[in-house]
């Protein structure tokens, strides 16, 4: 069941809602954990579209969604014409995947530690992924294990495929120099979002055949 709508909701007609008590929700669990959810409050709708407009829907494949919170990159994929079925979200915090499983019908919600993505995911996918959208706080982790996060979601990935990962740093949460050949592109600042943050969308080279 979803919630009343309050008077301060952001409704989305005949799908789900996000309201301030998303703040509260957020709050409460960064207060808890401040290394596991690495912000006071969800990304900003600008910010959510910043990160959904690098999938590009008409790629076929799962979409992996890590650390989604309450979901306003969630909300902003299907937006983008990301079909809910097509959306893989794995979620660290059990108190958020009810919630997500309320609001997004049709999305697959596991609970599980990202950072072993494989094992979190337990062979639920059959095909490769088309794109991996990640809003964890990956400065609060050693570079190797950020370095071997993103090795694990190109693996599942179809050739090509983005990883995409925002930062309210000035530099790659990911840095160049520890990837090798993967490229690292960083969009315009997101001056809506509080704070102003920035998008990175990590790809590996096609290997041609020779």
């Amino acid at each position: 069941m979803l919630e009343p709508v309050r008077r301060n909701a952001r409704t989305l007609p005949g799908r789900k809602r996000i309201d301030f008590a998303d703040e509260a929700r957020f709050l409460k669990s960064w207060l808890d954990k401040p290394l596991v959810t690495g912000a006071v409050s969800p990304s900003g709708k600008a910010l959510a579209k910043m990160m959904a407009r690098y999938v590009d829907p008409a790629i076929p494949g799962y979409v992996l969604e890590i650390g989604p919170g309450t979901g306003p990159v969630t909300e902003a994929l299907i937006e983008r014409g990301v079909a809910p079925e097509r959306l893989v979200l794995i979620e660290y915090n059990a108190e958020f995947v009810p919630l997500l499983q309320s609001r997004f019908p049709g999305v697959t919600v596991v609970q599980g530690d990202a950072y072993a993505v494989a094992d979190a995911l337990g062979g639920r996918l059959d095909t490769p992924l088309a794109a991996t959208v990640c809003s964890l706080p990956l400065l609060t982790k050693p570079v190797r294990q950020r370095v071997r996060l993103l090795d694990q979601c190109f693996e599942m990935s179809r050739p090509g495929a983005p990883f995409i990962q925002f930062t309210y740093g000035l530099v790659p949460p990911i840095p160049r120099e520890a990837i090798g050949l993967t490229s690292a592109v960083g969009s315009p600042r997101v001056w809506l979002n509080l704070p102003p943050a920035r998008v990175w969308v990590y790809k590996r080279p096609i290997l041609k055949a020779v």
